[in-house]
Formats: C-alpha cells, structure tokens, sequence
C-alpha cells in the first residue's frame, strides 16, 4: 500500500532563544546560512528523483529568519527533484520575520499555508515566556500575509503561562480567532529541560500551573474556539471547516515523512530515525557520505500499530480498529481490549462498532492513556 509522503525540512536559526524552547536552533551568520543550504541540497540528493511528495513543512528554529533569496534557493532545489507540487506546503514564521518579499517569495514557490508563532496577543505574557516580538508585529505580519495573497493561516498559541487568568486567555483565543486565520494550534505551556524557563522554575522565579488549572484552561480553549466557528480536531489543534493541517493529518496516522537538516526526523521506508542536532556534524556526516543518525529504530508493526493508536486517539475523530488491524495484520490487537473495556467503562472512550474515540473527560487524560497504550506494546528494537 502507497502511503501519503511527507518532507519536513528543518531549518535551525533562531535570532534569540525563547525561554521555553527545547528545540535544536543557532544563531545564524551569513557562511553559517550557506553552509546550511548546501548541506540541505546535499541530503536531499541522497533521496531518490521523483518522490511523490504529498506534504512539505518547514519548521524550526525560525525559517522566516532566512532572505527572500535563501527561500527561494532551497524551495527550488527542493522542487526540481520532485515530479510535482506539494498539495499543501507550510512554512512557519515568526511575526517579526514576516516581509513581504519573503512571503512573495514563498507564495511563488507554491508554499499555500503560513503558521505564525504568536503565542499570546499580550505584551506581558509574551515577555514572561521570552518572545522577542510585540503584539503590534502580530497584526502587521498578518496584514503582510493577505496582501501577499495568502489564504491560509494558522496561528500558534501557548495557555497556561505562569499568571495568565482564564479571561486572558480567553480574550487571547477570541483575539485569534477574530483575525480571521483559518486555523489555531493552541499548546500548553511545557517545562523542558536544559531551557531558560525550566532555570526558572527551578529558582523559584515562576509557577507551573496544576493538573486541575491546565484542565479548566484546556476546557476552555475548546469552548472558546468552537463559539468562534472553530472545531477541535486534534487535542491541540482547531480549524475551520476543511482547513485542517494535512501534513500533521498523516503523521498522526503513521504514514511516511523524510526529514532533511539537523535534528529532523524520518519515518521512512521501514525504519525511524533522526539527523544529528548539530549543524557542524550533520555537515560532516553529509560530506563523508555517511549521514551522522541518532534514535535509529527498525519499524515492527506493533511499534507503528501502538503509535497510530496513541495520535490517533488525539484527533476528534479517533481510529478504527479494523482498518488498523489491516495495515498492522503481525499485531496482537487484543492485547488492549481489557485496557478499551475500562476505560469505555469509566466514560473516557467512546466506542461505535470498530471506531474508538476518547471522551471529552478522556482528552485531558491523553498522556496517561498513551502510556498504558505504550506499555501494553513491544519495545522497538534499537539498531547498532
């Protein structure tokens, strides 16, 4: 069976690091840029002319810090080795990044969708989580993107930051809506290691909100969005009707995506893996034609079936059970009947002939519940 294909292509700059990013990202200079987009063209040269890519997404770090010129080098090398366009390419950007040479740029490679990092619409809750940019920029680069013609926007959102109040969030996730975007990814706010945040936090300078006050926020992210015309189709995610984001749509089901820069990760032809997250070794690895990898694993049909379950069960939508036990015939699926039955019977899964779904209740426990699913699968086996 052919499976939908994916190109995530990670682009590592950042100009500043926000307090609670874990993400592999450096500070870009003009030879360090060009470095990085020979790197890029090289490690797509190692993948087969003529992939029929579904789906393309730029992520990082922070893309929009790359020249009009740089985007238009790497899209073009990227195309030329395709047979034709991406049904849907992403690119995220900062507001700060946003110009309008750049998203004319973008729009004339073909790129059909913008995700903006907002995060809040608040000066002050911006500045506690360490964004660089104003509430001022959000409109402005907003502005920017429709002039230039584009039709679909998404915009991120952070809840739960130390100190913001329901109605702020609230007026936040009203905000958003009311500009018009056609979709809203909303995330609570995490406390990674080795981050500025987590300094914090360990220093006694901020508070990570409770279980019950991520809960309630979580809630009503939810109503607030659905009174605005927005339906949640994926515990973080809201969009207006059929704008949802296709490239996450097949990640959750376990398709198949390519991941090319440091620190990108592949799901690809039978095996996972992820590129080094440093640039210098990444380079190097390309240039002795032995890409430097880590978190190999040979893909079994009990990994990929325990996976499709666990993000499956994070979309609105759920998973049907017999069409999974189609793609994934070597897996025992009954060994999670007894863990469908409790919690059917403790009212955190709906269950309609072979669909499954999690309860609004069972939602907010998608963590746990992924866990057990995890637990009740056999570990993948590591690669030398």
């Amino acid at each position: 069976m052919s499976l939908p294909l994916g190109l995530y292509c990670h682009v590592p700059f950042c100009a500043s690091t926000c307090d609670f990013c874990a993400f592999y990202q450096e500070e870009p200079d003009r030879s360090g840029v060009e470095a990085y987009l020979a790197g890029m063209e090289k490690e797509w040269e190692r993948f087969p002319a003529g992939l029929p890519v579904e789906t393309m997404f730029w992520g990082g770090g922070t893309p929009g810090v790359l020249t009009a010129r740089d985007m238009q080098r790497l899209g073009r090398a990227l195309l030329a080795r395709l047979p034709a366009p991406p049904v849907e390419w992403t690119v995220e950007m900062a507001p700060s990044t946003v110009k309008a040479d750049k998203i004319r740029a973008l729009l004339d490679l073909g790129v059909n969708r913008i995700s903006l990092g907002v995060q809040s619409f608040s000066a002050k809750h911006l500045a506690e989580i360490g964004r660089r940019h104003s509430p001022s920029q959000v409109f402005s680069a907003l502005e920017t993107c429709r002039a230039a013609g584009c039709g679909n926007l998404n915009l991120d959102l952070i809840i739960a930051i130390p100190g913001q109040t329901a109605a702020e969030l609230e007026a936040d996730l009203r905000q958003a809506a009311r500009t018009g975007v056609e979709h809203i990814s909303t995330y609570c706010l995490t406390f990674e290691d080795d981050t500025k945040l987590m300094a914090r936090l360990q220093a006694g300078q901020v508070a990570k909100r409770s279980e019950e006050e991520e809960a309630a926020l979580y809630e009503l992210t939810a109503q607030v969005l659905a009174s605005e015309g927005f339906a949640s189709y994926e515990i973080s995610n809201h969009a207006r009707p059929g704008r949802e984001c296709r490239h996450n749509l097949n990640t959750w089901e376990m398709t198949e995506w390519i991941g090319l820069g440091p620190s990108a990760s592949s799901q690809y032809q039978g095996r996972r893996h992820t590129n080094v997250p440093d640039t210098a070794r990444w380079l190097a690895g390309l240039a002795a034609g032995k890409p430097e990898l880590v978190d190999v694993h040979q893909l079994t049909d009990s990994t990929l079936a325990s996976d499709a379950l666990v993000f499956g069960l994070r979309m609105d939508r759920g998973v049907n059970l017999a069409s999974l036990a189609q793609r994934f015939p070597a897996t025992d699926w009954a060994q999670w009947d007894p863990l469908w039955q409790r919690l059917a019977a403790e009212g955190f899964l709906h269950v309609s002939g072979h669909n499954i779904r999690l309860s609004p209740a069972g939602r907010l426990l998608a963590d746990r519940i992924a866990v057990h699913i995890l637990e009740l699968a056999e570990e993948p086996a590591a690669l030398s």
